[in-house]
């Protein structure tokens, strides 16, 4: 295994760095109010020798608020990413300062931003974070849930099944859950939250930063009702309630509720306890009388 440490402030003749390569730079950009926009990302964008953006359209309209002119506006995106990526790298290895941003917020975050940071660090191009704004961390601080545990799962995919494969891994997770929607999609995807975890509390938090901002704070049945009668409008992230301790230790209770009577009494025998014993266990487990098993047994053979 091959370590690689990088500084961002090391210079050209750095062991580590390709002689004279330039520097990959991810900048946060806003994710709905321009004010969002630092200082730092501002100047780091005057100063690159190349952009590279999802939309050129979009990001055209922020550098016109900012008075930036790039020497090059290079589009990356999701569909011609295995075609630039490589492109992007040569001509920062070729000496170019890159700056890589997204249509909102932090590049690599639920974009293919994170293909060409890999690319990057599997060139020994250094790869320099410009902090700034991100849509679901905002919602996550101000949404009044635990904060000091999360998973971030961002866009769920479309198909049910691939649906149910990636929540049914997360249902012991006792961290807040954080998921990007789109408006067509929220009610939808609520629904299937319900299904997976039951009738947890969520927030619904839309047009972060902008003017027309909004949380919604309830249960899952109850923000499914408020939409019902408001039609969803705007990007969402819904931030969703953990697995509370009690659940967690209901579940670890009821571990034997997917197993038959027999499976039962047989998982205590074969963990080494006498056949009586172990009917007497699984009795306990399930609240009935050990003639109960006995019977259960019985009718079974």
């Amino acid at each position: 295994m091959t370590i690689q440490c990088q500084s961002s402030f090391q210079n050209n003749n750095d062991a580590m760095r390709p002689e004279g390569c330039g520097s990959l730079y991810l900048v946060g950009t806003p994710i709905g109010n321009l004010e969002d926009m630092t200082y730092r990302a501002v100047r780091t964008l005057k100063e690159c020798d190349i952009i590279a953006a999802e939309d050129t359209r979009q990001t055209r309209k922020l550098l016109s608020h900012f008075e930036i002119t790039p020497a090059m506006l290079f589009s990356y995106h999701e569909h011609n990413k295995a075609a630039s990526g490589p492109e992007l790298i040569r001509y920062i290895i070729e000496g170019k300062n890159l700056a890589l941003v997204s249509d909102a917020g932090l590049p690599a975050i639920s974009d293919p931003g994170a293909d060409l940071v890999a690319l990057a660090v599997s060139q020994q191009i250094p790869v320099i974070p410009i902090p700034g704004a991100n849509a679901a961390l905002s919602a996550l601080i101000a949404s009044g849930l635990p904060t000091a545990g999360f998973t971030f799962i961002g866009f769920l995919p479309r198909e049910r099944k691939d649906i149910r494969a990636v929540l049914a891994p997360l249902r012991a997770a006792q961290g807040t859950l954080l998921f990007y929607e789109s408006p067509h999609r929220v009610a939808k995807t609520l629904v299937h939250l319900q299904e997976a975890f039951g009738n947890r509390r969520v927030v619904l938090a839309r047009e972060l930063t902008k003017r027309y901002e909004e949380f919604l704070r309830g249960t899952i049945e109850e923000c499914c009702a408020w939409l019902a009668e408001h039609p969803p409008l705007g990007e969402y992230v819904i931030v969703l309630e953990g697995e509370s301790k009690e659940e967690a230790q209901l579940a670890e209770s009821s571990w034997w509720r997917e197993l038959s009577i027999a499976e039962h009494v047989a998982h205590y025998a074969s963990s080494g306890s006498p056949r009586k014993e172990a009917m007497k266990k699984a009795a306990g487990d399930r609240g009935l009388a050990k003639r109960d098993i006995y019977n259960a047994l019985l009718e079974k053979e």
